[in-house]
């Protein structure tokens, strides 16, 4: 509690004061603006952090993440196009109510929505990822290695598409982690004789070429978007009371839970919580009559907004706690702790309790403010889909350039950038997708030295990885993600064949029965 109360105090400062009330507020704008995300604004500022104190560092990249998985739901409320995945159930309920001239109560579902799931779920990833980290320091390295080998599994097999893409987007991630120093003993592998490879790949020309870079050629080559005209018209008062609340209390509650344990399982997130919340909303309200899902029902809005913004502190859990990134947010701000010496895990909870604690106070500081700025600003939303594309497209260009230059004061980093890029180009054209890709890279150094550590301690033995309950259970979890597809298409099969046999006996028997009545 001493930790938390002087990280809050910290946040509280004037100056990291202001620097959130500026980062949220960004946050909100590329949200908002469909086609740009939270995920693009901190790998751009991911660079920036090279020459700022780890504390001011990750106060500017949580802020603007905050704000930026608050403010996605802007767009899908007044246009009905979400500004991320996070948001795509916002836009069944939450544009028909603005279309029936209720987008200040739209608004202000989503505002608070947005609230309540941030700040209760970030409270509860305060107490429970110190639990988990203590835990955590109880286990070998064949634990570890189970656990880094489940996330990366886990997020290939629920990638969208065919489940053999994901994997092979997770194998890429890994030989591109191999490229470098050796983590156990330390010699040059896949370098090719260049210096510039000798510490590996950048993760910060990672982020900028597969993100940034690569998401501006993607829209700029569909031709500039031309946002639909939004309401512009003056709310007065908030938009909804206390009432609301506790009449969807019920679907607030569920919602919660939905997105705080998506969130924790690696690779999930705010993309898919916000649509198994919907379908719960939808499903149980059926019953109740009312407003139809689809037509301006509020209640899909709680549903979408709460259970997205609970995925934040469901995603801080494993970070903090066990070092795996529950999303590929939280797979940035892990590069960003790499880049000033430090490694999230248990021991970083016990060796630096002041900057975890901060990490936790700065999120809980920066929903409050992304609260406040939203009320306030709230009326103007409308005005920020009006933003030119090409400004947009011309300034993120030029940042990211200038920040792959800044990494190591060289053009070898530019030239990273436009690989990855590239990469990342084909990649979406064969269907394959990125975010396998980048979980595996950011562990693959654990990956290999968790797995050779234990053979070694096992002296030559791969017993232990199979024999010790926790690393047996999270091995056989890896292979049913990679099994169930299948297991589930067979059992669909089988379903729909016995619906079709029991189908022909009943007509069998009718067409019988038929036969004896007129005899």
């Amino acid at each position: 509690m001493e930790y938390y109360l002087s990280a809050l105090m910290t946040c509280l400062q004037p100056i990291n004061l202001l620097l959130i009330f500026a980062m949220v507020s960004l946050g909100i704008v590329f949200g908002a603006i469909p086609g740009l995300s939270a995920t693009l604004g901190i790998a751009l500022l991911l660079p920036i952090t090279f020459g700022l104190s780890t504390e001011t560092s990750f106060i500017l990249l949580l802020a603007i993440w905050i704000g930026g998985v608050s403010g996605a739901f802007i767009s899908a409320v007044l246009i009905g196009i979400p500004g991320s995945s996070s948001a795509i159930a916002t836009c069944f309920d939450g544009y028909p109510l603005t279309q029936k001239g209720e987008s200040n109560k739209a608004l202000a579902i989503g505002i608070t929505a947005s609230f309540i799931g941030t700040v209760v779920s970030v409270a509860l990833a305060t107490v429970l990822a110190p639990i988990i980290a203590d835990f955590a320091l109880t286990l070998g390295p064949w634990e570890y290695f189970s656990l880094c080998f489940c996330a990366i599994t886990l997020v290939a097999a629920l990638s969208k598409g065919n489940i053999w893409k994901g994997l092979m987007a997770a194998g890429l991630g890994l030989m591109l982690g191999c490229i470098g120093m050796d983590p156990i003993n330390g010699t040059q592998r896949f370098t090719f004789g260049s210096p510039n490879l000798s510490a590996g790949i950048s993760t910060v020309a990672q982020m900028l070429g597969m993100f940034a870079m690569c998401q501006i050629i993607r829209d700029s080559a569909k031709g500039e978007a031309k946002m639909p005209e939004a309401d512009t018209q003056k709310s007065k008062g908030f938009g909804i009371g206390f009432k609301d609340i506790i009449e969807n209390l019920r679907v607030i509650i569920f919602s919660f839970v939905v997105g705080l344990w998506i969130g924790f399982l690696p690779g999930m997130g705010s993309g898919i919580s916000n649509m198994v919340a919907y379908g719960y909303a939808k499903s149980s309200s059926a019953k109740k009559g009312g407003i139809p899902f689809g037509e301006g029902n509020p209640t899909g809005v709680w549903a979408s907004e709460v259970s997205n913004n609970a995925s934040l502190g469901g995603a801080l859990i494993p970070m903090m706690g066990l070092g795996i990134p529950g999303d590929g947010i939280t797979a940035m701000l892990i590069s960003a702790l790499t880049i000033h010496g430090l490694q999230a895990g248990p021991l970083f909870m016990t060796e630096q309790p002041d900057l975890a604690m901060l990490i936790f106070a700065c999120v809980m500081v920066s929903a409050i403010v992304t609260f406040i700025v939203q009320c306030v600003t709230k009326r103007w939303f409308a005005y920020i889909l009006r933003i030119p594309y090409h400004y947009l497209y011309s300034v993120i260009l030029v940042i990211a350039y200038i920040g792959g230059y800044g990494i190591s004061n060289t053009m070898f980093n530019i030239y990273v950038m436009l690989a990855l890029c590239l990469l990342s180009l084909f990649m979406s054209i064969g269907g394959l997708p990125t975010s396998p890709l980048v979980l595996a890279f950011i562990l693959s150094s654990k990956l290999e030295g968790y797995f050779r550590r234990g053979i070694s301690y096992a002296h030559g033995s791969y017993g232990p990885f199979f024999t010790r309950p926790i690393s047996a259970v999270l091995l056989l979890a890896a292979v049913f993600a990679v099994a169930w597809p299948y297991i589930s298409e067979a059992l669909k099969a089988r379903r729909a064949k016995a619906n079709k046999a029991s189908a022909a006996d009943e007509a069998a028997a009718k067409a019988k029965s038929f036969d004896v009545s007129d005899d």
